[in-house]
């Protein structure tokens, strides 16, 4: 999927951050509550102005609505962090 094409920018961005293993954490422990953030990043965007790529809202938004890709997106974050 188109998505994941924006995982190694997202995954730098939690790392500079320090939430690289939170965010991997909540990815699979929220449940449901990631459903609800997804709703939340899409009634947002008109108002959120960044230095994101085109998409890049939409697909993190997709991630979030999508149990099996936000544990992919966990997993990936796991294995980078594995790596550094």
């Amino acid at each position: 999927m188109y998505e994941h094409s924006f995982w190694s920018e997202w995954a730098r961005i939690l790392q500079r951050w320090g939430l690289r293993r939170p965010a991997a954490f909540v990815l699979e422990s929220a449940g449901p509550l990631t459903v609800l953030l997804s709703q939340t990043i899409y009634l947002a965007q008109p108002f959120i102005r960044s230095g994101l790529q085109e998409g890049e809202w939409e697909a993190l938004a997709a991630l979030l609505e999508n149990q099996q890709e936000s544990r992919a997106f966990a997993d990936f974050l796991r294995k980078e962090d594995e790596l550094h």
